[in-house]
């Protein structure tokens, strides 16, 4: 007979409030082990004992067979001990350790599983139509998590007492409610209210529970607007199909063009408003249940929900009362926007929501389960191509559902906190070979935003009970997130150049060392030489970057007023390569916009200097591209220009012929500089012609397409390096990225370009932790090899 062991076993990686230590139980009853679990702030530990061949199939099956929500990182057996008699009769699982250094994963918030919306629909279950159901393998996670490890009184659930029935479930190993934190029912657990505001302005309860649902629900089928508290914050909520609310929506919240959301109930649903694919689905339908944009159908929903854009961002229901708003006949297609007033963060506290909402919306329909961390919606996209393996998956924000999982590095980091630059920020703490990136938090310009920035930092610190020795921020010296950096680290400061972050973040969620070509492309940053760069070449490491080319320089005339004016970019540019202000409007009728005297101080300022910093951004020429044509003379969303010229081409990702759409390359003493003047002269002369516009958008872009490989091919004959990451927000462009990987790839590069985490903004903290971590070890090396050279 095989003697017993035993084994001390531990879990890391997402394994608290997943249902992992009921999973080990019925685990261990299956094998017959005896023994014990719990959870301590290092993730899951646990004694089991019993025969060999048990054991073994035990410790394969906790990450083979883990539960839906739980992302095991590593099973190890730490120890094999002689049997103990006192654990040789049962399998127990015992109360949370809070005891050393935080080191789980916090879970994401998750959808709701089909289990629980079984509940919710069946009229003799006593949860039905409770808009809060959940268990351990669904429902809210980090956006209620105060503290760790993670138990009721460490998350905003604290405040509801659980009922007996409830109660009893919660303590039984073999429920799917076993110490699942959220859980509750009607009798003991948060509750709907609808609020809205007499006549004068007062606020007056409209109902309570299923009454508060119905009436919100009478004012969004009668047009109106509705303000929903959401998993992570507020949504904005109007019928998609009624043209006059997607304009009410639009006027109030001052958002004229920006494409909205829409929320439907299941991919039937989906099929109907926009085609979407097997890749496309499996996004819709996992935990996190994103926003995804989808290829839009032509003339289902009014065009007011997303203008000029070919695509459409669909997400499935994230939450019980989600799926109770679309059950309603007649209202299958919401808009779910933001609960914000424009330019302001997503509200997420009631007595916000209840102080501002009203702005925008007719009735509030809020609730008092508390959420701890704001969490937006998180937005991803994915391509295909012949050339692609598998499909491309791109963020365009990662928040909700996948915040806070950490990233896996090629490096062992000690405690470094990024903490972005000012647009789009996120923040990123480093420990060991992970980095914990924080949700989406927004543009940091103003107070509400920027105070968000520093609970994030706050909380994320917190959760994971690290001190940060080192802050990294933007080289920017005006940016908000760098001054903080610098009033609360002091000395302990590193900043890093905005496009060598941008760099390094794509070459840490790939895995890549050494020597890189970084191809960055963006509105703006703050460069080494005190100018404005976003069109760069860079050469280099972690460590350090050279620039090896970049864009020729264009003048911004009146420095950010042209980025809401495009118009004035696309005069500057071309005028520059025309020869004159008159040449200039002869060649582009889009420019009859400007007056006569537009157009002369236009040409003063850009002669002169005057308010018209120099830029080498490829955003900016984006910009003026799109001016030139008529498309966007007057932006009122960042990059609202390049997204509708690309949007002309419908998403069809080929290339086009492009004779004279050629970019110039100017050897100097420096860096190459590429001169897009020819690639203006070939536009004018398309526009003479009377080209379509479609064709044009499609040939400059494939200029630029080809000026990435000639110059990528520049640097590799010269340097002999051959690996390349795209990264910087001009890639959000499907068309650009796509095809500059492909052609890059099928030229022999080893190209990699962003999956993981966005290539705008939101990846910056992460490669500023990189760079950061780098120059600290370099700087510690060098301090050792001073120190035993004086020896």
């Amino acid at each position: 007979m095989e003697s017993t062991q035993r084994w001390c076993v531990r879990v890391t990686g997402v394994v608290q409030g997943v249902g992992f230590r009921p999973f080990v139980y019925r685990l261990a009853h299956e094998y017959s082990l005896t023994g014990w679990v719990n959870n301590d702030s290092a993730g899951v530990f646990l004694e089991a004992q019993g025969r060999l061949p048990d054991l073994s199939a035990f410790t394969a099956a906790l990450s083979a067979e883990a539960p839906p929500l739980a992302r095991v990182s590593e099973v190890s057996v730490r120890e094999r001990l002689a049997p103990s008699p006192e654990q040789a009769d049962s399998f127990v699982i015992r109360e949370s350790e809070n005891s050393g250094t935080a080191t789980t994963v916090v879970p994401a918030d998750s959808y709701v599983c089909d289990d629980c919306l079984a509940e919710m629909r069946d009229p003799a279950n006593r949860r039905y139509r409770y808009p809060f159901v959940n268990c351990t393998h669904c429902g809210p996670r980090y956006s209620l998590i105060r503290g760790l490890p993670y138990d009721r009184a460490a998350t905003t659930m604290a405040s509801f007492p659980m009922c007996g029935a409830c109660a009893a479930e919660y303590r039984d190993p073999l429920d799917r409610r076993y110490h699942a934190q959220p859980t509750a029912c009607a009798d003991c657990g948060p509750r709907l209210t609808a609020s809205v505001r007499d006549q004068d302005g007062r606020r007056q309860v409209a109902g309570e529970g299923d009454v508060a649902l119905n009436a919100a629900l009478d004012v969004v089928q009668r047009g109106g607007i509705v303000a929903v508290k959401s998993v992570g914050g507020f949504h904005l909520a109007a019928d998609a199909r009624n043209a006059d609310a997607v304009a009410l929506l639009r006027e109030r919240k001052r958002r004229d063009s920006k494409p909205f959301a829409v929320m439907v109930s299941d991919l039937a649903s989906v099929e109907k408003v926009a085609s979407h694919t097997p890749a496309e689905d499996e996004l819709m339908l996992s935990h996190a249940r994103p926003i995804v944009l989808l290829r839009k159908r032509q003339g289902v929903l009014p065009d007011s929900v997303a203008p000029r854009n070919p695509s459409l961002g669909v997400m499935l229901p994230s939450a019980p009362l989600h799926h109770l708003l679309l059950e309603r006949e007649g209202l299958d297609v919401l808009v779910m926007t933001s609960g914000n007033v424009s330019g302001y963060p997503i509200e997420f506290r009631n007595e916000d929501a209840l102080a501002r909402l009203f702005e925008v919306a007719d009735l509030v329909l809020h609730h008092d389960r508390d959420i701890e961390t704001r969490v937006d919606d998180s937005v991803v996209r994915t391509s295909d191509h012949p050339d692609l393996d598998r499909p491309l998956v791109s963020f365009l924000r990662r928040s909700r559902g996948y915040a806070p999982y950490a990233l896996e590095v090629p490096a062992d980091l000690e405690p470094v906190i990024g903490l972005g630059a000012e647009l789009k920020v996120t923040v990123s703490l480093a420990r060991g070979s992970s980095v914990y990136m924080s949700q989406h938090i927004g543009d940091v310009k103003n107070d509400e935003t920027f105070e968000s920035h520093r609970t994030a930092a706050d909380h994320l610190a917190r959760l994971y009970e690290l001190a940060p020795s080192l802050a990294a921020c933007d080289l920017h010296p005006d940016f908000r997130a760098s001054r903080y950096a610098r009033d609360t680290y002091g000395g302990d400061v590193e900043e890093v150049q905005h496009h060598h972050a941008h760099m390094s973040a794509c070459m840490a969620e790939n895995q890549l060392t050494g020597t890189t070509i970084g191809v960055v492309f963006d509105g703006s940053g703050y460069g080494l030489d005190g100018t404005i760069w976003g069109g760069e070449f860079l050469l280099g490491d972690y460590r350090a970057v050279e620039r090896v080319a970049h864009l020729r320089r264009l003048p911004l005339l009146g420095g950010d007023q042209a980025v809401r004016e495009p118009v004035r970019t696309g005069f500057a540019l071309a005028a520059d390569a025309l020869g004159g202000k008159d040449a200039a409007v002869a060649s582009f009728p889009a420019l009859g916009v400007l007056d006569e005297q537009q157009r002369s101080v236009y040409s003063v300022m850009a002669a002169r200097g005057i308010n018209s910093p120099l830029a080498s951004s490829m955003g900016r020429l984006f910009d003026g591209a799109a001016a030139l044509l008529g498309i966007c003379s007057h932006a009122e969303y960042e990059a609202q220009g390049p997204i509708e010229l690309e949007g002309l081409l419908g998403r069809d990702l080929e290339l086009e012929r492009s004779d004279g759409y050629q970019v110039l390359r100017q050897p100097g003493t420096g860096a190459v500089e590429l001169d897009w003047r020819p690639l203006i002269g070939a536009l004018a002369a398309d526009v003479a012609a009377g080209a379509p516009e479609a064709v044009m958008s499609r040939r400059f872009h494939t200029g630029i397409v080809d000026m990435v490989v000639a110059e990528c091919e520049a640097v590799r004959q010269r340097r002999g390096i051959s690996q390349v990451v795209l990264s910087g927000g001009v890639f959000l462009n499907e068309f650009l990225l796509v095809n500059c990987l492909v052609a890059l790839r099928r030229a022999g590069f080893d190209a990699h370009c962003h999956r993981l985490v966005p290539t705008n903004d939101g990846g910056i903290s992460l490669g500023q932790v990189m760079v950061a971590s780098a120059r600290q070890a370099e700087r510690r090396r060098a301090a050792r090899h001073l120190a035993d050279s004086r020896v």
